[in-house]
């Protein structure tokens, strides 16, 4: 067997994406005609080339306009279930998927809307296809309105993910723009997520450097965390978590597996390999 063969045929998980910003454009052109949401071009080819990421700022113009062009229950089952079976086309079995509740929220859609096309497309992705889904529902760092609205939002983020543990939600992540909006306020929510059994899964270090994955460190006692990226080739930070386990990251290019411009029409979050041991 060639090691292509292997690596396709191979059970894999994947830890790190997110699922707005894996709407494929047919989706979302057809999403968008239902909603009403005006986009920037008038072709589906059109909006797979404006899917193709320049920079983190125009990666935030096209995942909040997916955002806005989701409104019922089929929307979110649609493009969720079009990820599993993605997923299940190259044999992954399990993933981790983040979710941004608070944009949905502040877009008008209720939580009882979005979880049940969340769920049904869970379920259906679990019988039909062999695949589980578990919901990463990530707290937005700085959301329109300035801190008091981002830490109403937060608040939100929390609470319904407590809720929702038993939908298969298993953590909190901390995603957006990293300047100017460190992690270490938002450590009371991760604390209250962790009381009631979910984990923390921060972004850090992809835009801010050592700086951001020490306080994301500090702030949230990750699980895991997709950081490490946006250092410079000498620096290194080495912390100890909670339960023994401790990560050491390096700036070399070479730690990052895939990145947020693909050729594919999707947007992809940035995702990089973290070495873990565990301590003596």
């Amino acid at each position: 067997m060639s090691l292509d063969s292997y690596l396709r045929a191979a059970p894999k998980a994947e830890l790190h994406l997110h699922l707005e910003g894996t709407a494929r454009p047919a989706a979302v052109f057809e999403l968008a005609r239902r909603s009403g949401v005006a986009l920037p071009r008038d072709t589906i080819d059109g909006v797979g080339e404006w899917f193709r990421s320049r920079d983190f700022t125009h990666l935030m113009e096209v995942y909040r306009t997916i955002c806005a062009c989701l409104r019922t229950a089929d929307d979110f089952e649609l493009i969720a279930y079009e990820l599993a079976s993605e997923l299940a086309r190259q044999n992954c079995r399990y993933a981790e998927v983040g979710f941004t509740p608070s944009l949905h929220g502040r877009n008008g859609v209720s939580q009882t809307t979005y979880l049940e096309g969340l769920s049904r497309a869970r379920e259906r992705a679990r019988r039909t296809l062999g695949v589980e889904i578990a919901w990463v529902f990530d707290i937005s760092r700085a959301m329109r309105g300035g801190a008091a609205e981002t830490m109403r939002w937060a608040e939100y983020t929390v609470g319904v993910a407590i809720d929702s543990m038993e939908s298969g939600v298993i953590a909190l992540g901390l995603g957006g723009p990293e300047a100017g909006y460190p992690p270490e306020p938002f450590a009371p929510f991760f604390e209250r997520g962790r009381a009631a059994g979910l984990r923390s899964f921060p972004h850090a270090g992809e835009l801010a450097g050592p700086a951001s994955i020490r306080g994301a460190l500090d702030a949230s006692a990750p699980s895991a965390s997709p950081m490490g990226c946006g250092r410079s080739r000498t620096e290194r930070s080495s912390r100890s978590w909670p339960d023994g386990a401790s990560v050491s990251t390096s700036a070399r290019p070479a730690t990052c597996t895939s990145a947020s411009i693909r050729a594919s029409p999707s947007i992809r979050s940035l995702a990089c390999t973290r070495r873990v041991s565990r301590s003596p």
